[in-house]
């Protein structure tokens, strides 16, 4: 008999959702994506598009979405890089801009390299941000969030990972390699997603009232 717990992950993205696994993958859970088989005929006739203006809204906006259409706990994410040089581009359009988010990782990837290849080093600061909205039954929405700083670095330091593309060419500060370059475990003590990902592994182990 399966005693974990179901949650619903609200993404399509896969590199976000093993993110994510990786994070919470000491709990009892079972996780589930929006791109498995199972959800097919709930997400045939289904549009959700992001309008929030904040990270946050859409998240929630997510979260409340899928946790109504499917049924199940749920937890929608929503982040993004915001650039100094590119001020208000990005944000909450991160992968809707540029190239825009019908573009493969590696056209969008090199719009934005090409966007910032006369960018001098002292402008190319930059910050991922990440919010994570969690829904169960109650109707309640509980949020949390995480930011990293970092650079943009000149070229691509690492291959490209599904879904993610910015993490080859995103340094976080105190570190000398990219996100793609770090392993998983490594990545999520520092990231923007590892942050708000374990406030929210100790918000569940509370909620769901799990031994440690």
């Amino acid at each position: 008999m399966n005693n974990k717990i179901k949650i619903l992950i609200a993404t399509q993205n896969i590199g976000k959702f093993t993110e994510i696994q990786e994070v919470l993958s000491s709990l009892p859970l079972d996780l589930y994506h929006l791109k498995l088989k199972k959800f097919a005929s709930y997400l045939k006739n289904d549009y959700f598009e992001e309008h929030g203006e904040t990270f946050e809204e859409n998240a929630e906006l997510k979260a409340m979405h899928y946790h109504e259409l499917i049924g199940m706990t749920t937890i929608g994410e929503d982040s993004g890089i915001i650039v100094d040089a590119l001020k208000d581009e990005l944000g909450v359009k991160t992968r809707r801009w540029g190239a825009g988010e019908h573009a493969t990782d590696e056209e969008w990837i090199k719009h934005f390299m090409k966007v910032m290849e006369n960018v001098p080093d002292e402008k190319r600061t930059a910050k991922f941000v990440c919010a994570a909205a969690f829904m169960d039954g109650g109707g309640e929405v509980v949020m949390f969030k995480g930011e990293t700083k970092g650079i943009i670095t000149r070229d691509l330091e690492a291959p490209l990972k599904p879904g993610i593309p910015l993490s080859s060419c995103f340094k976080p500060l105190g570190k000398n390699k990219v996100y793609a370059s770090l392993s998983e475990k490594e990545k999520n003590q520092i990231s923007h997603r590892g942050k708000a990902f374990h406030e929210l592994k100790t918000f569940i182990k509370n909620y769901f009232q799990i031994a440690s």
